[in-house]
């Protein structure tokens, strides 16, 4: 890594005594992660034992500059320096310490080691729990996705983890704040019972999910004097990076922490906590700053233009906000202005304007795409295909980043998925003709849609109750023709390859003993699959940087899968079991290389949210939509409520110490809480936005939505207000 190049302010951090502890404040863009990096380094340098510093992120993605610095840096012998999050702690101290906590704890077989679920596995028991009670009438009231219900009761369970209250209190505190009907109570209750239930259930076969994870940690191991003095003994210096995006429990660690450190640097961002429906709690992390000697604050940014600054500024005072300054700076002739708004009647218009601003961007000013964003509260798959297709008739490289989105949206897991299951005939799964034309399409190079639908409706039936493909050479010579040659020798290599494997395992599927030994293949099978196939050229996956991604996270999440639910004693064939979870629509858990990739110089199309944690400026920002309400307005979460579920809710008084979390507040959430919330959001979301944007942003206004709509939402509004206050702005109005 080359030397870091520091201003003055970042030098002060770096040479802080060895000892003591230090909190260092300020926007986005001020340096403030560099000078953390470069305080390692230097501890490094002085000769502190690796092992003995622990760098603490509220999430993973937050760590990349620590971990890209220890990479490239010349350090001797000493061990390695722990980057990690509080739930990772908490799973490692879990495993190292599980006997003495398992009996106390109440886990079912405190002899046998602990298992721990992701996401994606912790929804799949959550299902076969909850799927009986909504066959029962369960949730009759309310019209919800299954996979957005297990998510929402698995998220009640891990806001009481976070905030510190125990999880059977969940429906007492959502009722408490309820303002509508008294029949909607009863859907609180329901999701009490369900979240009770997964938690026995988990208990009774040492099952933990993340909520699981942060009680034992907090309420069993954390107060043994034998795990607190080896912690202590063992890091005795501490940086704790975005603690603004960090949890009340995370804070209250630390605190505890703090005062037996050698050294410690807490790093916290003004007018952030983006990650509040995970449970950020940024005034919670004000308490740190207290109990730091010395506090430092960084007020320059060395990102966003003093103009683009201003823009965010003013746009957050228009939502609200309380700021001082803001003004528009004066520009010089050879500087764009920070502000162009461009709107259109409809939104493929829009859409097609972002294209050819873009397109002059990189042929004419020469921007790097990669220093292009397309910014849009939710990246709907319509909207990341149109715009990704207009970008690419056009020769500019796009990418997209979308972590929340289930499985089952990515293309080449559908591919793979309907691949595996013509694969394995005793499974029962019979892909429809669509998805058996879908998958030829993405998995034969050059095949379109018309011929690959054709090729499906020719070849592909079902025959004694498994699904097979006909040969190449049996299909009639003038299709053949329409088909072409060329894609036919294709087809027929991915026909002899699928219909190999499909013999083998119609053989053993009779063997009950061997079906048993299939449970542990389908990982290792999707590997033979890409490797041996797909990823070979004449087949779609061949140089596709995307398709391997999205290959690699699929065969990860498989093989964490198959290695907890043998837990299940009840459990069938669990290739089949995984197939039918990913098309019910389970939410994928977080995969560190889809945030870390940079395969190309390509824009980046990406949530507002996401590409906010991703912590990375570019020079040119598009905000798509600007009109719409999914900048301001929550998701419908009927099953929970991020501000309620918080240490904040009742609070009047300005917070100068821990809330007890135990209390519960019997305030009510009106309209006006959720209005102020919501306007609250938007001006930090800006304002964030803002200090990641180097040069210019760009609004893209359509007056009818994508779904027809017409778009008058607070953002708008907002730009309007700013836009009559004057100042060195563009407008175009389109369409």
């Amino acid at each position: 890594m080359p030397p870091l190049n520091l201003a003055d302010d970042q030098r002060a951090v770096v040479e802080l005594p060895l000892a003591g502890a230090a909190f260092l404040e300020g926007p986005a863009g001020a340096g403030k992660t560099t000078a953390g990096v470069a305080r390692l380094l230097r501890l490094l340098r002085e000769g502190v034992p690796a092992d003995a510093l622990i760098v603490i992120v509220p999430q993973r993605t937050l760590a990349a500059a620590y971990v890209d610095a220890l990479r490239g840096s010349q350090r001797g012998a000493g061990g390695e320096v722990t980057i990690v999050t509080i739930g990772g702690l908490a799973q490692r101290a879990i495993e190292l310490f599980w006997p003495l906590i398992a009996e106390p704890a109440g886990f079912g077989a405190p002899d046998r080691p602990p298992v721990f679920l992701t996401l994606e596995t912790a929804q799949y028991f959550m299902a076969r729990l909850v799927s009986p009670l909504l066959d029962a009438g369960y949730f009759d009231s309310i019209s919800i996705d299954r996979n957005r219900l297990y998510s929402q009761i698995l998220d009640n369970l891990n806001k009481a983890a976070v905030v510190g209250f125990p999880h059977t209190e969940i429906a007492g505190r959502l009722k408490a704040a309820w303002v509508g009907e008294s029949a909607g109570l009863r859907v609180f209750d329901e999701a009490q019972e369900c979240a009770d239930r997964f938690r026995a259930y988990c208990l009774s076969h040492n099952l933990l999910d993340f909520s699981l994870q942060y009680e034992v940690f907090v309420r069993r191991l954390w107060p043994l004097p034998i795990y607190r003095n080896h912690l202590l003994r063992r890091y005795t210096h501490l940086i704790a990076d975005n603690v603004e995006e960090d949890t009340p429990t995370a804070h209250d660690l630390l605190a505890e922490w703090l005062p037996h450190t050698t050294s410690a640097l807490v790093i916290f961002d003004h007018d952030a906590g983006y990650r509040r429906f995970l449970g950020a709690d940024p005034q919670s992390a004000g308490r740190l700053r207290e109990l730091c000697a010395k506090h430092l604050t960084f007020s320059r940014s060395y990102v966003a233009s003093p103009a683009v600054q201003a823009l965010g500024v003013g746009l957050a005072r228009a939502l609200g906000r309380r700021i001082e300054g803001g003004q528009p700076a004066p520009l010089t002739s050879a500087q764009p202005p920070p502000l162009e708004f461009a709107s259109h009647r409809y939104h493929p218009e829009m859409l097609d304007w972002v294209a050819e601003k873009i397109a002059g961007l990189v042929g004419e000013e020469n921007v790097p795409p990669k220093e292009i964003v397309v910014l849009a509260p939710f990246l709907t798959a319509a909207l990341r295909f149109s715009l990704a297709n207009k970008l690419a008739a056009k020769g500019i490289a796009v990418r997209s980043h979308r972590p929340s989105r289930a499985l089952r949206d990515e293309p080449a897991t559908l591919c793979l998925l309907t691949l595996a299951a013509l694969c394995h005939p005793h499974w029962g799964i019979h892909p429809t003709r669509y998805d058996v034309a879908y998958a030829l399409m993405q998995a034969i190079a050059d095949m379109d849609l018309v011929r690959s639908q054709l090729l499906a409706d020719i070849a592909y039936r079902i025959h004694d109750g498994a699904p097979i493909l006909s040969p190449f050479v049996e299909i009639e010579p003038e299709m053949q023709e329409r088909i072409t040659f060329l894609l036919g020798g294709r087809y027929e290599g991915l026909r002899t390859w699928i219909n190999a494997h499909a013999a083998v395992r119609r053989g053993q599927g009779k063997a009950d003993a061997r079906r048993r030994s299939l449970r542990v293949e389908l990982d290792h099978f999707l590997g033979r699959l890409f490797g041996e196939l797909l990823s070979q050229p004449g087949y779609g996956f061949h140089r596709s940087f995307e398709a391997g991604e999205v290959t690699a996270n699929l065969i990860e999440s498989v093989r964490k899968f198959r290695q907890v639910t043998p837990e299940a004693a009840d459990a069938p064939d669990l290739g089949r079991e995984y197939v039918q979870m990913v098309h019910d629509g389970v939410v994928a858990a977080q995969y560190i290389r889809s945030w870390r990739r940079q395969p190309e110089d390509a824009v980046l199309l990406a949530p507002a949210y996401t590409f906010l944690m991703m912590n990375r400026p570019v020079d040119h920002q598009f905000w798509l939509d600007v009109g719409g309400s999914g900048w301001w307005e929550r998701i419908n979460q009927p099953l929970t409520h991020p501000y309620i579920l918080s240490r904040r809710w009742g609070c009047s008084r300005p917070v100068v110490a821990a809330v007890d979390p135990l209390s519960q507040s019997d305030a009510k959430w009106t309209d006006a809480e959720e209005h102020a919330a919501q306007m609250d959001a938007l001006a930090a979301l800006v304002l964030g936005l803002a200090g990641r944007c180097r040069v210019q942003i760009h609004l893209a206004l359509s007056e009818l939505g994508e779904q027809g709509s017409e778009q008058r939402g607070a953002l708008l509004q907002a730009v309007q207000r700013v836009l009559r206050g004057g100042g060195s702005w563009r407008v175009e109005v389109g369409g």
